[in-house]
């Protein structure tokens, strides 16, 4: 299995992608089974001052998206199928940080959790990603 830097070296020479970058999204760690990233809340929330919940999925997106075609590898390429996400709270400030973890890793299909926590460790958001498993054409 890769390891985590491996990851991180992955996913620099690829990109986070426009959105990610625009958003403030910063890679921590990057592997098949667990990554983590942080995005800051302010530039991202909505007119009542919270963390706006697209920005959650966008967050749990680009983790689980990435983790996955991490796991493809070289000539497959990773597409979302499926996202679901669920608010249990607003960050309003700081910086929120998601934390992927696969929860099946097949050669078709990926699906991941990720858990979304303000700075004070409380869960704001749990998200899942199901992602298809193609060949490059």
């Amino acid at each position: 299995m890769p390891s985590r830097s491996a990851g991180l070296d992955w996913a620099a020479e690829r990109g986070l992608g426009a959105l990610a970058d625009r958003m403030g999204i910063e890679l921590l760690e990057l592997s098949a089974d667990h990554s983590v990233a942080t995005m800051p809340v302010e530039g991202n929330t909505q007119p009542v001052g919270l963390l706006h919940g697209g920005a959650y999925v966008v967050l749990g997106e680009s983790l689980g998206s990435m983790s996955a075609n991490f796991h493809a590898g070289r000539g497959h390429l990773a597409l979302g199928v499926d996202i679901n996400a669920t608010h249990t709270g607003s960050a309003t400030s700081g910086i929120v940080t998601g934390v992927c973890t696969a929860i099946h890793l097949g050669r078709t299909l990926t699906v991941h959790e990720i858990v979304v926590t303000d700075e004070s460790g409380r869960r704001c958001s749990t998200v899942r990603i199901t992602n298809l498993i193609k060949p490059l054409p």
